[in-house]
């Protein structure tokens, strides 16, 4: 099968004719149709976050057709339609068992995903257990979710990733209450989804900032009420002064340490700030602000309970209460995957997808 192949960080992928595994016992494996091209992608293309020496798949954010299982599967057969989940669960775990499936640690789950793929003689990893910028796919059993025959493939891949961290992060990480007063730091495609998350949740007020107009008028085509230029002026003195100091939420989409401790330095006392990006330095926050009962937490995946939460925001999709068509701004080959990073770190589209089977 084609591949987008990732020899080395800083290095652009190249398209590459790659094997893989027919499916083992649990397993899936899913002929690739869209792939998004999310920001966590090109943390590991640009070397932001480094990975060990060695060729991968990226892509984790897709949506597919079941072409074979393994002994053992029972959840799907050939022909579903399936949306990829990057964080597949054991389900007997100490995780599992508390309801925090997307805390699943097993070896059981993450470690198969070096083993399925070879090139030139060489294994290739697959990246978050899906590496998706390729023609098929295999997975074990939890890491698909089945989908509705008539669910737009564009529109399922997103769910699979920025879509379902970012409305997660709002109302399953942060359980943001109605009547709420938010703001998001990042308007990319996980930011443009905690602002929906938000909006969905009954916020009364949702403050976008980012460094770029064209994403702060996206953000209000998704619900945001007030937007920041942060080019402009200070996004922590600018939140505070919109809301008379009572920011009740802060959300930060990019993975940055300073933006992280601003979102924690704009909410008031008793707030929170929630980091949904993936931020690879440490946060220096001031530990005075504890006394408020300020929080700082983490989020994984919006907190999902994928077989829970995906169908829900399925609903809510069909329902025009979630915006999913809109993130798509471009549609591309699964040749031009260095163009879509390009677009990305340009900040010219909310998402890029890869149509590589349709």
């Amino acid at each position: 099968m084609k591949a987008a192949v990732l020899h080395a960080a800083n290095e652009p992928l190249t398209v590459e004719e790659i094997d893989i595994i027919e499916p083992r016992a649990n397993e899936v494996r899913v002929t690739t149709m869209v792939s998004g091209v999310c920001h966590s992608d090109l943390h590991f293309a640009n070397g932001t976050w480094p990975m060990p020496p060695r060729p991968y798949v990226l892509g984790h954010e897709a949506a597919g057709i079941v072409e074979s299982v393994g002994d053992d599967v029972t959840y799907v057969q050939t022909g579903d339609h399936v949306i990829m989940n990057f964080k597949p669960f054991c389900g007997t775990c100490k995780f599992c068992n508390s309801g925090r499936p997307y805390l699943c640690q097993s070896p059981a789950v993450w470690r198969p995903a070096r083993d399925r793929l070879s090139w030139d003689g060489q294994p290739v990893e697959q990246f978050s257990s899906v590496g998706s910028f390729a023609e098929q796919m295999v997975t074990v059993e939890s890491g698909v979710l089945k989908i509705p025959d008539d669910m737009p493939f564009a529109e399922a891949a997103l769910l699979g990733c920025g879509v379902m961290t970012g409305v997660g992060a709002a109302l399953y990480t942060a359980k943001v209450p109605g009547g709420s007063t938010v703001a998001v730091i990042g308007c990319g495609g996980v930011g443009l989804n905690v602002i929906q998350g938000c909006r969905i949740a009954g916020a009364a007020r949702i403050i976008a900032i980012d460094t770029l107009d064209s994403k702060l008028e996206m953000a209000k085509q998704f619900g945001a009420t007030d937007v920041i230029n942060a080019t402009k002026e200070d996004p922590v003195e600018a939140a505070r002064g919109l809301t008379d100091n009572s920011v009740e939420y802060a959300f930060e989409a990019i993975g940055r340490a300073d933006t992280s401790r601003q979102a924690f330095e704009m909410v008031e006392a008793g707030g929170t700030a929630v980091v949904v990006g993936m931020v690879i330095d440490d946060i220096a926050v001031p530990g005075p602000a504890f006394l408020s009962e300020k929080k700082l937490i983490g989020c994984m995946y919006g907190s999902t309970r994928f077989r829970e939460h995906m169908p829900k925001l399925i609903d809510l999709y069909r329902q025009g209460r979630l915006d999913l068509s809109a993130l798509v701004t471009e549609r591309m080959g699964l040749g031009d995957v260095n163009t879509a990073f390009e677009k990305m770190t340009k900040g010219e589209v909310a998402r890029s997808v890869l149509e590589i089977g349709v």
